[in-house]
């Protein structure tokens, strides 16, 4: 695997190093140690995957408040993504900024987002799975998000959204956000 840095320290687009032949090819996706040994999580509690039937469905941005804060490892399987990772570490010199990149099932690539940022996606696709590696398990009540389209942020979106749940569509702007509150939001890790 290789380890690309993005804008946002910490967080990472894995591209997988294919040992190829007739066959096709044969990559590791996953390796604890390689993890551990860049500073990273190597703490891997649950994997979930989300199916996305329609081009332009969009989720997120979410995170988990501390001390249930969570780190991902992003991959699109099937179909292709628009990938973002927003920092919201407070005291981090990216604070408020974001980064995005397409993951597809062709390219392989994964992004790993670092605990008390935020994370979303929109498909490029129809059919579109995400695969998620979680560090730690999902606590409904630590369960945080920041609008998609917060003009603070100023996410440029590849496509307008077309399907949006009712929960993303309602989740605050970061400026009306009680940052104070949020302990996550004050660590770097």
């Amino acid at each position: 695997m290789k380890f690309v840095p993005t804008p946002i320290p910490g967080a990472y687009v894995i591209e997988l190093e294919r040992i190829e032949d007739d066959r096709g090819f044969f990559a590791r996706s996953w390796c604890a140690d390689e993890f551990v040994a860049r500073g990273l999580s190597g703490q891997v509690s649950q994997c979930s995957v989300s199916g996305n039937s329609r081009r332009g469905t969009l989720r997120g941005l979410h995170y988990q408040a501390q001390p249930h804060a969570e780190t991902k490892l992003v991959r699109c399987t099937r179909g292709v993504i628009y990938d973002v990772v927003v920092d919201l570490r407070r005291d981090s010199p990216t604070f408020s900024k974001w980064t995005g990149i397409e993951l597809s099932g062709r390219n392989g690539l994964a992004l790993y987002i670092p605990a008390s940022c935020a994370h979303g996606f929109v498909t490029l696709a129809d059919e579109s799975d995400v695969l998620y590696m979680i560090s730690d398990p999902y606590v409904p009540q630590a369960a945080r998000g920041v609008r998609w389209d917060d003009e603070d942020i100023g996410i440029k979106w590849p496509l307008e959204p077309l399907v949006l749940s009712p929960r993303d569509a309602a989740l605050p702007r970061l400026r009306d956000m009680n940052l104070a509150a949020d302990t996550s939001l004050g660590n770097k890790a």
